[in-house]
């Protein structure tokens, strides 16, 4: 008999495009889950994925089987809800912390999705750059990138693949050019963010043969990672952003990627409290819900698209890029 959980780590591990990243977030070790997918292939007696050491995609059979599995589990999510029936109501006040970049321009719009489903539910939100202090500050959860500093903080992933890229607007390529390798940038414009006085100049990149990481300069520096963005927007010079907040710039053409051949570092997002009798609920309910926002966003990140197929569509016809 198939297993759900097994079909829920398939499932995962094919949006995330990472066995690593589906175990991480299911929380158990790649071991259980690499024997979870073997389990399944062997019940169904196929191939789903093909795997090597530094790439993951499906057969032609997990393409065939991913629909029925997907399916199968949000049928059987949409039972479990009919039988809980009122019990899913959640209400109180959620308090939340989160980056000003990513809180502004990608949560609120998701809160407000989240929100008009649990009308019982408020919200208490709170943007700020700085590390909040989950122990006396009056908040339940932080949306934080990378791992917490305090290890007695309990870090559940969000977006475990998230990376950061290299961007610059239309406007400001056309003046100054499309850099073709990381350090053609020390003559480019480079907008920096600074977090407790100290300023993120040190940016690092991996081609997948060998990494490389520079001291950049520019004319602007800002606390606000929010501000560092809407200058690149404006043109002002080139931002080292994490992909989910930019995400939607470039899909709009406000910005574009550069150096998509160059991995920037990881940038993983986490959801973060004090104590795990603070996963109420709502938490739950939240994580769930913010896990499946961010693997929408990641589907067209350039370290994940298909090529031909990546965000870069304006400026990239006659810059002299190789393909």
């Amino acid at each position: 008999m198939l297993r759900l959980d097994d079909i829920a780590l398939f499932v995962r591990t094919a949006e995330l495009g990472s066995l690593s990243a589906a175990a991480r977030e299911l929380d158990c070790s790649p071991a259980v889950a690499s024997a979870a997918l073997k389990r399944l292939e062997g019940k169904l007696q196929v191939r789903l994925l093909l795997r090597s050491t530094r790439s993951l995609r499906l057969t032609a059979e997990g393409e065939q089987y991913l629909a029925h599995a997907r399916a199968a589990l949000a049928s059987l999510e949409s039972g479990r809800r009919q039988l809980a029936g009122g019990r899913d109501e959640i209400s109180g006040v959620l308090q939340i912390a989160a980056p000003s970049d990513f809180g502004r321009n990608a949560l609120l719009p998701w809160l407000d999705q989240f929100q008009a489903e649990r009308p019982q539910l408020a919200l208490r939100l709170l943007l700020s750059d700085r590390v909040t202090d989950l122990f006396r500050q009056p908040v339940d959860i932080a949306l934080r990138y990378g791992e917490p500093e305090d290890s007695s903080l309990v870090a559940l992933p969000l977006a475990a693949d998230n990376r950061r890229v290299l961007c610059a607007a239309p406007a400001y390529l056309a003046r100054h050019g499309r850099p073709q390798q990381p350090e053609e940038l020390r003559r480019h414009n480079c907008l920096l963010y600074m977090l407790g006085g100290r300023v993120h100049e040190r940016w690092s990149f991996n081609d997948g043969r060998r990494s490389t990481a520079l001291t950049v300069s520019g004319n602007r520096v800002s606390d606000d990672a929010d501000v560092v963005r809407r200058w690149a927007v404006a043109g002002q010079g080139l931002v080292y952003k994490s992909w989910l907040d930019v995400a939607g710039d470039v899909q709009a053409g406000r910005l574009e990627v550069v150096l998509e051949g160059w991995l920037g570092e990881p940038t993983p997002l986490n959801l973060i409290c004090a104590h795990r009798d603070q996963l109420s609920g709502p938490v739950r309910l939240l994580r769930e819900f913010l896990q499946q926002r961010c693997a929408e966003l990641l589907v067209a990140a350039p370290w994940r698209a298909p090529s031909g197929t990546r965000p870069v569509s304006r400026g990239a016809a006659g810059s002299g890029r190789s393909p």
